[in-house]
């Protein structure tokens, strides 16, 4: 299938809005987008042209999962490989009924458009806010959004049939909100280096399950490596650890770069926010600050106002897992994708 489908073929069925474009339409559309649209409309008209020139790649930002944030270069045919497996693995149809409420101007969003082109979804395509089903009736087969965007629609969703969300973590409560639904909801696991997701799994599962054609292992620090030859010519070395279930799923534990060793003690901060997350109601996280006696110690920091915390929140974490320190920050800042700024957060402390 892959052989015949090439970046420059739009689906006959592809429609934009309402309306049936090919390509011809779509560049039109995307100089219109360009000359008097909004600002998220114009990111969609660039990224329209870059996709529709005689260059075979994009060239993209990471976001920093694998090292530092860098720009990167990524064929188009890998983008349209991601997005048939993306269709096989949802099971999405020519026709299907989708919508994009993504930035485009990240890979998530990009390919939000390149699995319409490609699989010939039928996508209506709203400004990428935080409440994007507000008064939206429409009954949708796919939908993709951040955790905020599905915290603040959970009255809307019973009018999709499948979703998923990435971005950033999704807390308890959003898991357990979305659970009661009956759309079907899953979490994914991906970056810009394996353009967007290689992996998904269905809220309330511990394990993630890789899409066709990836395959996984652990490095020696035990972290992701990710096998993607549709994807990526080299395997791709993540700072995620991880541990292996089978060949084909793997259970995500935490972020190396975001271990904290106290005390000659290795923490995992995922692992114990896990833990905490149905205690406390707010956004929290934890990390480690510098300490004498310590080298790092170990604190729980809470977005609001100065709490009162219950006496037992710190019953079900092990001697070295309780924080020795609280702090509350009024809000926290975050990227757009909802994923928590923790370096500029603790700075404001």
């Amino acid at each position: 299938m892959t052989n015949t489908i090439t970046y420059q073929n739009v689906h006959n069925l592809f429609k934009l809005n309402g309306f049936h474009l090919n390509r011809n339409d779509l560049c039109r559309v995307a100089y219109s987008f360009i000359k008097e649209g909004d600002e998220y409309e114009k990111s969609v008209g660039d990224f329209v042209l870059d996709w529709f020139d005689n260059k075979s790649y994009l060239e993209l930002n990471t976001s920093g999962t694998t090292g530092t944030p860098k720009i990167i270069r990524i064929e188009k045919q890998a983008m349209v490989n991601s997005a048939i497996a993306t269709g096989d693995f949802f099971d999405l149809q020519p026709g299907d009924k989708a919508l994009h409420c993504l930035p485009t101007k990240y890979i998530a969003g990009k390919m939000m458009f390149v699995r319409s082109f490609i699989l010939g979804l039928d996508i209506d395509f709203v400004a990428p806010s935080s409440h994007p089903m507000l008064k939206n009736d429409t009954k949708y087969d796919f939908v993709a959004m951040v955790p905020l965007q599905a915290q603040n629609s959970l009255a809307e969703l019973n009018n999709v049939k499948k979703m998923i969300v990435g971005g950033a973590k999704m807390n308890n409560a959003l898991e357990k909100g979305l659970s009661k639904l009956k759309t079907q909801v899953y979490e994914t696991y991906g970056m810009t280096e394996t353009i967007t997701h290689i992996a998904a799994k269905k809220i309330g599962e511990k394990a993630f399950s890789v899409l066709p054609n990836i395959k996984i292992a652990k490095d020696d620090r035990n972290c992701l490596v990710i096998d993607a030859p549709k994807i990526s010519e080299e395997a791709i070395v993540t700072n995620d650890l991880v541990e292996l279930v089978g060949e084909n799923q793997f259970v995500f534990l935490g972020r190396i770069d975001n271990v904290i060793n106290s005390g000659g003690v290795k923490l995992i901060p995922e692992k114990i926010e896990d833990k905490l997350s149905s205690k406390i109601q707010s956004r929290f996280f934890v990390t480690g600050i510098q300490d004498a006696d310590l080298g790092e110690k170990l604190v729980l920091v809470i977005e609001g106002e100065n709490q009162t915390l219950e006496d037992n929140i710190f019953d079900g974490l092990d001697k070295y897992e309780k924080p020795k320190e609280v702090f509350y920050v009024a809000k926290f800042s975050e990227t757009e994708n909802g994923k928590l700024k923790r370096k500029e957060i603790l700075e404001s402390i």
